[in-house]
Order: structure tokens, then sequence, then C-alpha cells
């Protein structure tokens, strides 16, 4: 795909925000982004009344095409793939929604196509039960079924549980974020996003600079939910992201499976009311939801990927490193951001995609360690 086809496509997710399904829709009946670009000044004759709101919008692509221009001249200095619906690289089970996402970003060696994907979700104020049940199901899922892809969100509680689990265990893991691969919230899973690269990775469908607001991580959950064969729920409340993901996950008729609780426990209520309301097959190990999808176990192990041990450095980053190298010492944010003259956002953005690389390491008190 061009690039200015990819660029097109960035300026209708920007005007369009929260609408991928209307997106869809316009490249379908028009072909392409390119197209609905030349068309931007006649979409009100193409479309119907009742799209006149969309047609507006999108006469304005002008306005935004040098941010996006921006965006995937970022992306390609930081290796990120910018991956268009219909790409072969594209989550084949994510693209049968109506509402999936026309761009993705993805950061890692993440295969997101593997044979066998699993979703684990759950409560962010999950208990120690519920870290026990990610870390026996991930050891399970590596012994049982080897190279299975497991997502989440990278959120507190089950979600980062999840993902530590799958790190320890040698299981490939994705998070999906609810905002730009220039940050990870929240700040302290920073560490887990890094060690995740190498055996994983991370997804989002936003552009770097995007906030982590509200709506996007309710957003987040259509991805998660979608790009899964199953959606397995590991302790929820009767309320929450997590049944959100469930109910998302069942109208895209992915199988649900959820780990009973105590009676009583309010961190295990809504499991038990999505397996008393058949709305979740109740499950207490990998090897029950192996069985309930037919999947066959395997023995073999996927090779280990060879990390890249040179990467290559943007002029920032290499602008960054010399600066901290010159120091001898290890810097405070502000301090770097003095010596750089550069604003604090910039400097950010550039000490994470170091740290991603494996060159930096922040302290506490966000002080900067320069590794080697």
């Amino acid at each position: 795909m061009s690039d200015q086809e990819l660029i097109y496509m960035m300026a209708m997710t920007r005007l369009l925000p929260a609408a991928s399904d209307k997106q869809r829709i316009l490249l379908r009946e028009l072909g392409s982004a390119t197209a609905v670009y030349e068309q931007r000044h006649h979409l009100r004759d193409i479309l119907n009344a009742s799209a006149w709101r969309i047609a507006d919008a999108l006469a304005g692509m002008d306005s935004v095409v040098g941010r996006c221009e921006q965006e995937l001249a970022y992306a390609r200095n930081h290796k990120i793939r910018v991956i268009a619906l219909g790409d072969s690289g594209y989550p084949t089970r994510l693209a049968e929604a109506d509402d999936a996402p026309i761009l993705l970003y993805s950061l890692g060696n993440a295969d997101l196509n593997a044979r066998h994907v699993v979703s684990i979700v759950g409560t962010r104020r999950c208990t120690e039960y519920g870290r026990e049940l990610c870390q026996s199901l991930a050891a399970d899922l590596a012994r049982l079924l080897p190279g299975t892809l497991v997502v989440s969100g990278l959120a507190y509680g089950i979600d980062i549980a999840a993902h530590r689990a799958c790190v320890a265990h040698g299981l490939p893991t994705v998070g999906v974020l609810a905002h730009g691969l220039d940050q990870v919230y929240p700040r302290m899973h920073r560490q887990t996003a890094i060690e995740m690269l190498s055996q994983g990775g991370l997804l989002t469908e936003y552009m770097s600079l995007t906030r982590p607001e509200k709506l996007n991580f309710v957003q987040r959950n259509r991805i998660v939910a979608a790009m899964a064969d199953a959606v397995v729920i590991v302790e929820s409340p009767p309320r929450g992201g997590s049944l959100i993901t469930a109910s998302l996950a069942f109208g895209y008729s992915r199988d649900v499976f959820a780990y009973p609780g105590r009676v009583g426990d309010a961190c295990s209520e809504g499991c038990n009311m999505l397996i008393r309301k058949n709305q979740a097959q109740l499950v207490t190990s990998a090897a029950d939801i192996i069985d309930a999808m037919h999947w066959e176990q395997q023995t073999t192990t996927a090779p280990p990927r060879q990390a890249d041990l040179f990467p290559e450095l943007t002029a920032d980053e290499s602008a960054l490193i010399g600066t901290l190298r010159r120091a001898a010492a290890d810097l405070p944010l502000a301090d770097l951001a003095a010596a750089l003259q550069w604003p604090v956002a910039r400097v950010m953005s550039t000490t994470f995609a170091l740290e991603m690389k494996g060159l930096l390491t922040t302290m506490p008190g966000s002080i900067f360690h320069l590794k080697g």
C-alpha cells in the first residue's frame, strides 16, 4: 500500500474518531482513502442526507494531512508497523468485525494471526487468587499449546498479571493500548511492556500523542474481544470493562469462558453471573479451554527470536544518548530537558523509545540511566 493511501487513511481516522464502521463503508463505496480525499469536497453529493455530518468532517482532510505525514515518519523512525485493513498482516479475526479499525499501529514481533489467540481480561482490583489463575493458565498454555498468542489491555489487575505470566512462561503476548505508542499507561507497566516486545508487543489504533481518554479504553475493548478465538474472564465484579469485553465477544460470536469464584466474593460476582446466565462457559484450567475449542495439544516449542543487538537510532535518540554520556551520570527529567533544550513531552517520547530498544532505564523519580 502506498504511503499516500496510508496518510489519507490516517486522516479519515483523525476526522472520524470512534466511527470505524463509517470509515469502512466509505472505503468500500469509494474504493480507497485516496478516492475519499479526491472527492472530499463532493461527498455531500455522494452520501445521503443522514451522512452529511461525515461529509462535512471529511471536507477538512487537508487540515490534518500534515499531521498524518508526521505520524507516518514517526512510525518509520521507531520501527512501528502501520497495518491497514486488508493488509496481510492485519488480524484476520478482527477484520471480521464491522467496527474494526481501518488502521493499526504495532510495535514488537507479534504474529497477530497466530494459529490460536486467547484474550484474558478481568478486574483491575484483582486478588491473589486471580493472579494465581493467570500464572497457571499461562504456564499450561505454554506447555499444552505453545505459540498461543495471549491478548490483554496492559491495565492494572488481571491484564498486567496475564502479560507478566506470559512473559515468565515464554508465551507471546500483546497489549492493546488506549493511546499512542509514544507512551505506556500506566507508567509503572513500562518495564513489562518493554519485555513483551521480544515475545509479542503492543498494538493500538491511535496515533502518537493521543492521551489515554476514558472513551478510548471502551473502544479498545472491541479489539481485545474481536481479535481472539476465545475470551477468558478471570475475576470480575458485576459491572466493569471485562464484562463489556465479554458482551462484545459474544456479539462477535467468540467463545467466552469464565473462572468461577467463591459465593460472596465481590471480585468473582461478574464471572459467576456470566456462568449462571450461560453467557460464559465455566473453566478451571487451560485444558478446559483447549477441549472446548477442539484444539489439538502440541508439544513442540517455537525457536526463540534473536533480539536486535544493534538497534538503529533516530537523530533525537542519538542526541539524548550523547547528552547522558557527556554528563557521565544519571539525569532527572528536568535536567535532561534543560540540557537538550527540548520540551518535556519530546524528552519523554524519546526516552520511551530508547527503553523499548533496551538502551535506557527509568529509575524512581523519573531519573534516566544509560545502560552499558
